[in-house]
């Protein structure tokens, strides 16, 4: 089986910071590009960070920018999202998703699960 998981997701009071995983399985995540992924309630999803193969990470949202930097472990077949200075508006669950090379994370191909990550005083 190909499988993405998310893990990490939790409850965080605003300014407080969360660091979440995707982990990759059945298959070698260090060939691909990752992207990430949120849907907040009542919202439709959109791209938070973009990562290449390579390590090269840029995001997808002005919201994130200067507070959400993506990175992986190639080694552990690990792709990270280090959340910093979060806020309500950040509650949502979030996707990690292998894309199609140089697509700018514009074309995800599979994804994973989620995990809900609640930003709440």
């Amino acid at each position: 089986q190909l499988t993405l998981v998310e893990s990490g997701g939790g409850v965080v009071q605003p300014g407080e910071s969360l660091r979440i995983s995707c982990v990759g399985s059945g298959f070698t995540l260090d060939y691909y590009d990752v992207g990430w992924f949120r849907q907040a309630p009542g919202k439709e999803r959109e791209g938070v960070s973009c990562i290449s193969h390579s390590g090269g990470a840029v995001n997808l949202a002005d919201s994130v920018e200067g507070r959400f930097t993506a990175s992986r472990d190639n080694v552990r077949s690990t792709v990270y999202l280090q959340m910093n200075s979060l806020k309500p508006e950040d509650t949502a669950v979030y996707y990690c998703a292998v894309v199609a090379h140089n697509s700018e994370c514009s074309q995800p191909m599979y994804w994973g699960q989620g995990t809900q990550v609640t930003v709440s005083s």
